[in-house]
């Protein structure tokens, strides 16, 4: 049971719906976003059509949502656009990583700080670590130095912090190889082990499911390389490796692969709390917005977007579990502790 401050209970409440289970919206992206909307343009619509787009996005879905992600770069503008009801998260970390260097090394926003999200209206911090446990101790002692800091910062600021895990192999370029698929679940759940520990005082986890579902029987024409009793233990120990509240990402896949995905989470007795999906939600908006102009892309927002996320809350309905379950609330008069 994770026990943290009144302060970050209720903020963790502003982030979820009335059943405790957080459906929350990404999109902060920056780099991969600016190339999406780049390559289905007819014309250079620069750094104004990006911050364009989130305000769409957030004026049109989160009256469907908990929550939504944002980054403090371009996505200030669309946290006054949400839905009244909806909560805040704010990116702390740049986007992407040196490829020069090796290790894909955390790097803050520098002009920002937990304290200074905190002021510009966000209920949670998040902050994207790429990590290999199998990588140098010396690249990975840098990270986890790193994100105790991150969570000492949020400790401070009585704010919840929100680590969001993706996995890699330094030794495999592509991780939606076939490859990668064969080492994904020791990777991913040795990660939520390290960072359930206490010292990172990480209060949800944002993680990837353990499996590639391209590489499961049934779940593609992909040559499996995972039974489907396979597949259900790897979630199931995913579930047991932190007793931390943890929601997916949606990694990019479609609107319904990540539907069935998270059916076949529950079935495997998984105690998720929730989603942060972005792209399985909104990417196809892009092409109407890019190429059209900003009518096309709320009207896309309206039907087929609303549509996503209307069937996605369905399914997180019937497959996700509340986080009171796994967290307990220290009244504000006692001393502010996080107890592992």
């Amino acid at each position: 049971m994770l026990t943290i401050s009144a302060g970050k209970y209720q903020a963790l409440e502003r982030l979820s719906d009335e059943n405790g289970v957080i459906s929350a919206l990404a999109i902060d992206q920056r780099g991969s976003l600016k190339k999406m909307i780049a390559n289905a343009s007819p014309k250079e619509i620069g750094d104004e059509g990006i911050i364009e787009f989130k305000k769409l996005i957030s004026k049109e879905l989160t009256p469907y949502a908990s929550s939504i992600l944002l980054d403090p770069e371009y996505g200030i503008p669309a946290s006054g656009e949400r839905d009244k009801n909806a909560g805040l998260l704010l990116a702390y970390e740049k986007t992407g990583y040196d490829a020069t260097e090796p290790g894909r090394l955390p790097d803050l926003l520098e002009e920002w700080s937990v304290k200074r999200l905190k002021e510009a209206g966000a209920d949670a911090v998040k902050f994207l670590l790429y990590y290999d446990v199998d990588e140098a101790e010396e690249i990975n002692e840098f990270k986890h130095v790193y994100m105790e800091r991150v969570g000492s910062e949020c400790l401070a600021e009585d704010i919840p912090f929100f680590l969001e895990i993706l996995t890699y192999d330094a030794r495999i370029e592509d991780v939606k190889s076939k490859e990668y698929a064969k080492v994904k679940p020791r990777k991913v759940i040795e990660a939520m082990k390290e960072f359930s520990k206490p010292q990172y005082n990480v209060d949800v986890l944002k993680v990837e499911v353990p499996v590639n579902m391209n590489y499961v029987e049934g779940f593609s024409n992909e040559e499996a390389i995972h039974s489907q009793k396979e597949a259900l233990q790897y979630y199931k120990e995913q579930s047991e490796s932190t007793h931390l509240p943890f929601i997916f990402l949606s990694a990019g896949v479609s609107a319904q692969m990540f539907q069935d995905t998270l059916k076949f989470a529950r079935d495997a007795g998984s105690t998720f709390n929730g989603v942060l999906c972005g792209r399985a939600t909104w990417k196809d908006g892009v092409e109407p917005y890019a190429s059209e102009g900003e009518q096309a892309g709320r009207d896309w927002l309206q039907t087929q977007g609303r549509k996503n996320i209307e069937e996605l809350n369905k399914v997180i309905n019937e497959t996700a579990i509340s986080w009171h379950h796994k967290v307990q609330e220290v009244p504000l008069q006692k001393q502010v502790v996080q107890s592992h």
